[in-house]
């Protein structure tokens, strides 16, 4: 018989597995339903083009890289908005591409050329949605546009030390919002703080008010920019322990939600210690497994999940081979019971078994630019933006690897797409730089 405070949390769990699977049409965070890139929905086009299938498209304030949140007929993201000087949230009407409110919650536009305090994806519980921007600022607002708090990281725990824009989403589980920021342990180019220890940490704040609940400081071994990471917390719930797990500072590890306490690490993806080895993408989790992927052109690799402590050699299940299955940017997908690698340099869509490493089909992509948004699984499909704007469908599984479709969304002053499709209410969400288009069949 379980005790009274396991039984409540398993009860918990339980609820919230099944409400993820009653909700599997709805989109709450940057990686979805299952904090994975994929959605069990059904009814998703695979041919369609800006011309065949559009159901609106609604322009924005401004150019961001994050990806909508999408709940019942409010559809959420971020944008900058020049004029302001501002990054604006934004809720628009999936039904009409209505822009129903945008309140500007977040300080200034840019740093650098190739990015806007726009890339952090909003996330959502049906009631609250909450934005943050790489400037600092964290603000929760209900469905009606009203903000119900407001905080600034950077104020409140120190200039993020980034030698590039900082971007990494808030994600909601179980009760709390939590939030990580890896960073340089100096200041770098004029950011950081200089008024006292510059750390690495993850932060869960009560969704409701702001208020912090614990902040866990999280040391690493790397160096220079390698300290750096852009990654988001995914939670993970693997025989019944429930976990966040982050990536970044050349190792994984995975905390308890309730505390932030280290649960378990693993290290190193980066033996030698590079120095210029930011991290970008987010770990997934599939079948007990963890992958992590080096950047720069590096092997993904391929975790036992479960581990306590600092995990021995032996919790590497695989680790890559050659230049097709690596990704420097993207986030891989977990769908259907395989992971899916994007190689966005390359320009390679591998399928892999999760336990054994077995690449089931590797496909060269016919893309003019970089793939840098991360894959979505939905409907026996896989969707692929490049930064042009160019969209590639995919079949997925064992027998998949077939192109569906293949069109273009940018426009000729498109360079920097970056936002992962959306699929949620048999609706395809396509964001270009300024405009999202809603594609049905």
């Amino acid at each position: 018989m379980l005790k009274p405070a396991l039984f409540s949390l398993a009860a918990t769990l339980a609820t919230l597995a099944g409400t993820q699977t009653l909700q599997a049409e709805n989109w709450p965070n940057w990686r979805g339903p299952h904090f994975n890139g994929s959605s069990t929905g059904t009814g998703f086009p695979s041919v369609f083009s800006p011309t065949d299938g559009v159901a609106w498209k609604s322009e924005l304030p401004g150019e961001g890289a994050s990806t909508p949140a999408v709940w019942g007929e409010a559809v959420f993201l971020t944008s900058v908005d020049e004029k302001a000087d501002a990054v604006v949230g934004i809720r628009i009407s999936a039904k009409t591409g209505e822009i129903v409110w945008s309140v500007p919650f977040g300080k200034g536009v840019r740093i650098d050329e190739r990015s806007t305090y726009a890339g952090a994806s909003p996330v959502t519980d049906g009631k609250t949605v909450w934005f943050f921007s790489g400037n600092g600022d964290l603000a929760a607002y209900d469905f009606d546009g009203k903000q119900l708090w407001h905080r600034d990281i950077e104020a409140d725990y120190g200039d993020f030390a980034f030698q590039w824009t900082f971007s990494s989403s808030p994600q909601l589980y179980d009760g709390l919002l939590y939030l990580q920021v890896l960073q340089r342990d100096v200041p770098v180019n004029g950011r950081g703080r200089t008024d006292g220890p510059i750390d690495s940490y993850l932060i869960a704040l009560d969704p409701a008010t702001g208020e912090t609940k614990w902040k866990h400081i999280r040391p690493n071994d790397a160096v220079q920019e390698s300290k750096e990471a852009f990654s988001t917390p995914i939670p993970v719930l693997h025989d019944g322990r429930p976990e966040i797990v982050i990536a970044g500072g050349d190792c994984l590890t995975g905390h308890d939600p309730a505390t932030g306490k280290e649960l378990w690490r693993w290290g190193t993806y980066n033996p030698t210690q590079i120095g210029h080895w930011r991290l970008v993408p987010s770990p997934v989790y599939g079948e007990g497994v963890f992958l992590v992927c080096a950047p720069k052109g590096d092997p993904v690799y391929a975790i036992k999940a479960g581990g306590n402590g600092n995990l021995p050699g032996s919790s590497k299940l695989w680790m890559s081979e050659g230049k097709e299955m690596t990704s420097d940017v993207p986030t891989p997908l977990f769908y259907d019971g395989y992971f899916y690698v994007l190689n966005d340099r390359n320009k390679f869509l591998s399928c892999v078994h999760p336990v054994s490493g077995k690449v089931i089909w590797s496909k060269a992509i016919d893309a003019k630019t970089k793939l840098e948004a991360s894959p979505t699984g939905v409907d026996g499909k896989i969707y692929l933006i490049s930064h042009l704007g160019e969209v590639f469908v995919y079949s997925a599984g064992v027998d998949g690897g077939e192109v569906l479709n293949a069109t273009s969304f940018g426009t000729s002053q498109s360079v920097n797409i970056r936002a992962s499709i959306v699929p949620a209410g048999k609706t395809l969400y396509i964001r270009t730089d300024n405009i999202l288009y809603a594609v049905r069949k």
